[in-house]
């Protein structure tokens, strides 16, 4: 059970163990990460579960999806070139230790 850190701009950090084969949205939004909503409920519907992934952890989240990377340049906060939907990021042992960056929160 990989422990992932979610670092707000407002400040507070969450550090939360999650389930292999859990979204990070799921995961986020059970321990009420600020900035994290997950509206659609992670069927891609909403963007509102945008996260940043630092650019040496992008081999193990990989890369967007035509229908995901559709739904990133609709983000309120402005999308990076390693934005992501953490609906669509699905927790591996490999992401121990990753920290996300949530734009906005």
């Amino acid at each position: 059970m990989p422990q992932i850190t979610w670092r707000c701009a407002s400040g507070k950090s969450f550090s939360i163990d999650v389930a292999a084969g859990q979204s990070l949205m799921e995961a986020a939004r059970d321990h009420d990460v600020d900035g994290i909503y997950g509206d659609c409920g992670g069927n891609l519907a909403c963007a509102t579960c945008h996260v940043v992934v630092p650019p040496e952890w992008v081999p193990v989240t990989g890369q967007p999806d035509a229908m995901e990377d559709d739904m990133l340049d609709i983000v309120e906060t402005g999308r990076t070139e390693t934005s992501r939907l953490s609906c669509q990021i699905l927790a591996t042992e490999e992401m121990e230790g990753m920290v996300l960056d949530v734009p906005g929160a």
